[in-house]
């Protein structure tokens, strides 16, 4: 009889993750006493700055649930990921920031090999797979979400959904294709091209994206011109389909999404993670932070917040979604994606980025 690895070690931390969530609520749902530190201190009344390139809404409804069940106060700090980890590299140490979290591994990757990150906690990283986390153990996987082509379906049919991402640089696609190549989202998939094909064939498949499809400045522009027939598809992250469909209601979506074959560079699946700032002073707070984020009443938020991300927490799942996270295929390797600044390199050179 097989056995499903995966399965077996996400059922085992469930009962760590689930003895976590009692450390959180302490004397249950009235919430009149905090959490304490792992060395027994309350941290009640203690607040912690969380710099955050994840979904306001998500995050906001995290963080406030955080604060009802510990005590400890969140300044909340939301914006494009890329930027804020910049900002915390020129910040130093003197930074405010106690807390990093990012849609994407690059920009974690990036402040992981500048030492501006803590250990995360090892009970905190049992909680979900070892292999969506960082494998230093600098950072901890939250949520994953996948690489999808959007089409309009009054344009095309699932079967002429392009099997690979490396097809879009046909010339059948000119003038039907859109693209968003300044969200930090498509970074990930041009880093998995270089890796699959080598620089020179990326910088040629880049440049007949560059030559060839509408450029959007943001994924969200992008499922909207494919949804009205601007375009015929573009590459986005799943969940910017499903926003579009609550938006718009279902009676007014005309397109569909439609997943590249496994194994190919498009069908990315990758991780949000969070991590503790080295140089942050409320290390105990930052780190219950963590733990909450990947305890089973955050994951079920996750599970049923606007975002529509996987969370990784086993027994947790997104019922909305058409496609499973087993399904999607294995998440992608931090150490695989690595900071990106080779792909951002790529694109600047044929000048999809400024």
């Amino acid at each position: 009889m097989s056995v499903d690895v995966r399965s077996v070690q996400r059922s085992t931390v469930a009962l760590l993750v689930g003895l976590s969530a009692l450390s959180l609520t302490a004397c249950g749902s009235s919430g009149a006493s905090a959490s304490s530190s792992s060395s027994g201190g309350s941290l009640t009344g203690q607040s912690i700055t969380v710099y955050s390139g994840q979904h306001k809404q998500t995050m906001s409804a995290l963080v406030t649930d955080f604060t009802a069940r510990t005590g400890v106060k969140v300044q909340l700090r939301s914006g494009d990921e890329a930027e804020l980890a910049n900002q915390l590299l020129v910040e130093g140490p003197a930074s405010p920031a106690d807390v990093f979290v990012a849609e994407n591994p690059p920009a974690l990757t990036k402040l992981e090999g500048k030492g501006r990150l803590a250990k995360v906690n090892a009970a905190t990283l049992a909680a979900v797979p070892a292999a969506d986390s960082a494998g230093q153990g600098d950072w901890v996987g939250v949520s994953a979400r996948q690489a999808a082509f959007v089409y309009n379906t009054g344009k095309l049919t699932a079967a002429q959904a392009p099997a690979s991402v490396k097809d879009l640089a046909s010339p059948a696609w000119k003038g039907k294709l859109g693209v968003a190549p300044s969200e930090t989202d498509f970074t990930p998939i041009v880093t998995r091209m270089i890796k699959d094909q080598g620089v020179a064939a990326t910088k040629t498949w880049l440049e007949a994206l560059k030559a060839d499809a509408k450029v959007y400045g943001s994924n969200e522009d992008l499922v909207a011109a494919v949804n009205r027939g601007e375009v015929s598809g573009g590459v986005i992250d799943h969940y910017y389909w499903y926003r579009l469909r609550d938006e718009q209601g279902t009676g007014n979506v005309h397109s569909a999404l439609a997943s590249f074959a496994k194994g190919d560079p498009g069908a990315l699946v990758d991780v949000s993670g969070a991590a503790v700032l080295s140089s942050g002073r409320h290390q105990a707070a930052a780190q219950a932070f963590l733990a909450y984020l990947v305890s089973k009443p955050a994951q079920q938020i996750i599970a049923t917040s606007e975002s529509y991300e996987y969370p990784l927490l086993a027994g947790v799942q997104d019922s909305r979604l058409t496609r499973s996270l087993q399904d999607s295929g294995p998440v992608a390797s931090a150490a695989d994606l690595g900071d990106g600044s080779a792909a951002l390199q790529l694109m600047q050179s044929v000048g999809l980025l400024s």
